[in-house]
């Protein structure tokens, strides 16, 4: 079951964490990271050229990228202008 709340062994590890150096905390950050990376499902197949084709327009100046808040913000504001018009 999922939890908002660290745990308390979590909280022991992250305050020892915190007392390694820059460099050491960035090794664990990466071990952490890629060990969640490799639980991850892979892509389906079909999105490789989806994928190439986005990153073309991009190195293009084609197409260019937005924050993910403000796509986030646009997002309410199209759905709250049409709740709002029920």
């Amino acid at each position: 079951m999922l939890s908002n709340q660290p745990s308390v062994e979590i909280d022991l590890l992250a305050e020892q964490a915190m007392k390694l150096s820059p460099n050491d905390r960035t090794d664990l950050a990466e071990r952490l990271l890629f060990s969640v990376a490799a639980t991850q499902p892979a892509l389906h197949p079909s999105w490789g050229p989806e994928l190439a084709r986005r990153v073309a327009e991009l190195d293009a100046g084609a197409a260019e990228l937005i924050e993910a808040d403000e796509v986030f913000a646009e997002s309410r504001r199209i759905i709250n202008s049409h709740l709002v018009g029920r």
